[in-house]
């Protein structure tokens, strides 16, 4: 997936052109989820005791907790500004209900 790296934005119906930079840095992020994931399984499948279990499981949620706050401050400087700009008010409502979703 190769994008210009001059290009900011933007949201079209339901994609998103990104930077290298934030595509890389995203990428990167996911990598290192897929591997904890990884982790955990063989530690299932090693018998590995309940507890330790649980703090790589906690670790993941962490990982992708983090992932979330990123993708979001990104959607929201780059996809929603440009919406609100444009005076598409519906991003607003967009926004709030990806939010609930995500606070559930």
């Amino acid at each position: 997936m190769q994008m210009e790296e001059t290009k900011e934005c933007c949201c079209t119906h339901k994609t998103k052109e990104r930077s290298e930079k934030e595509y890389k840095d995203l990428v990167n992020r996911l990598n290192r989820i897929e591997g904890q994931v990884r982790g955990i399984k063989k530690m299932v499948e090693n018998d590995v005791y309940c507890t330790d279990i649980l703090i790589q499981v906690s670790a993941v949620n962490a990982a992708l907790n983090s992932f979330n706050k990123v993708l979001l401050a990104n959607h929201i400087r780059t996809c929603v500004a440009e919406d609100i700009r444009e005076g598409k008010e519906e991003t607003i409502d967009e926004l709030v209900v990806t939010l609930q979703k995500l606070m559930r």
